[in-house]
This record gives C-alpha cells, structure tokens and sequence, in this order.
C-alpha cells in the first residue's frame, strides 16, 4: 500500500499521522499551527513529498446522524483546495467519533499538552488513518479470499 498521510482538520490546528511503508500501523506525526489556507496546504504537501505518502485520508466531521454540517463543509473547502495542488489520492474517512477516541487514548497513554509531546489534534489523525488502514486490510483479505 505505502505510505498514507491521515489528516485532522481543525479551526486553529491540523494535526497530522503517518502510517508505516507497509500501510499497517497509524502514529502520530505533528501539528500544523492554521496561519491560511494556502500555508497549510503548502506545509502538508511538503511533509507528503518528504515522506513519500502515496495517499492521504481526511477525517469528515458529519452530524452524529451522517449529515454533513459546517465543519464537514468546511473540511471539504479545503480538502477541495489541497486536491487542486497534489496528485496524491486523496479519501475522506468519517470521523464522528475519533475525537472522543483520541482523547480516551491520551488519557490512558498519559499525554498532556506539554511541550514535546504529541497533542490529541495528531492523535485524532492517528485514530483516523488507523481505522482506515484496518479497513484497507480488511478488503484485501476479502478479495484475497482470506
């Protein structure tokens, strides 16, 4: 598969996971700071080249009921924006509930929002691309009869 950018959207941050050459397991990256659209764009198509991402996966904020609202529309703009600049593929995964698990999981791994340590905004990227992966894993099985 190679490797795959996993991408968390936010107003103020974008945080960022990257899976392993094999396309298995998910960690998290970094956090991009917002500053404009076209900055942020730059800077995660810049990490992409660098680590030779061969697809990236944009977490899609939908209503708990599956429709798509503000945050998902404005996702979309910017996903939109950043497809018009790469030709990597890029997928939206749903992500209702991935903020939820990230912060789970930071609390369990004992994380804080220290300096040095990777903040949930990245652990949300994680929790996204890592659902998508085992996805991903989960088709090939099939259509290898496995």
């Amino acid at each position: 598969m190679g490797r795959v950018l996993g991408i968390d959207v936010g107003d103020r941050r974008i945080g960022l996971a990257l899976s392993d050459s094999g396309g298995i397991l998910a960690s998290p990256l970094a956090i991009i700071e917002h500053t404009t659209e076209t900055g942020d764009i730059e800077a995660i198509l810049q990490i992409a080249k660098e680590r030779e991402v061969e697809r990236i996966v944009v977490g899609l904020p939908r209503l708990m009921n599956g429709d798509i609202g503000p945050q998902a529309q404005k996702v979309q703009t910017f996903t939109d924006a950043m497809r018009s600049n790469t030709q990597i593929p890029i997928e939206y995964r749903d992500e209702r509930l991935t903020t939820f698990m990230a912060q789970r999981l930071r609390q369990e791994t004992g994380s804080r929002k220290k300096k040095g340590i990777v903040r949930y905004d990245a652990m949300a990227a994680a929790v996204i691309l890592q659902d998508y992966l085992e996805e991903q894993a989960l088709k090939q099985q099939r259509e290898n009869g496995v």
